[in-house]
């Protein structure tokens, strides 16, 4: 899961510790649909970093609420407001997680130096998305580098 330090950083959820943070603002069908469909409670997921001088992975969180619709589409004064969302056919859709911890910041130039992530799909050029999945393999090359 990706997040701008600036909107929602690393420092901002470890000053919160225990809350949820609802996963808001997503306005990608793609990254809705992985959230929507995939996400379930319990799942971990990476905290990275992007659009900052160094993007990459800062921490570890887990989802803690099911899929549900994102209020800041009905709400007219939000920048994700969607003039096309009702509440009965809502468009957007959120989960909430809470950081399990911080970690050290790997970052995409040392995730890209690895074979065994060559195939993840937030390293592949012209990857925008705000959530993708991450193969197990992945996942587990990457809690090493973290230890």
């Amino acid at each position: 899961m990706k997040s701008e330090p600036s909107e929602m950083g690393i420092d901002d959820f470890a000053a919160m510790p225990e809350q949820t943070v609802a996963w808001d603002g997503i306005r990608n069908y793609q990254a809705r649909n992985f959230m929507r469909n995939q996400m379930n409670i319990g799942d971990s997921v990476f905290f990275y970093h992007s659009c900052c001088a160094q993007p990459g992975i800062t921490g570890l969180a887990e989802v803690t609420k099911l899929a549900y619709p994102d209020t800041t589409q009905f709400d007219p004064s939000s920048k994700y407001y969607d003039p096309k969302a009702t509440q009965q056919n809502p468009r957007w859709f959120n989960v909430e997680v809470k950081l399990i911890k911080k970690t050290r910041l790997v970052t995409i130039k040392e995730l890209r130096q690895y074979p065994e992530l060559s195939r993840m799909r937030i390293l592949q050029i012209g990857n925008r998305l705000s959530i993708t999945p991450i193969d197990p393999a992945e996942w587990k090359f990457i809690l090493a580098l973290l230890k």
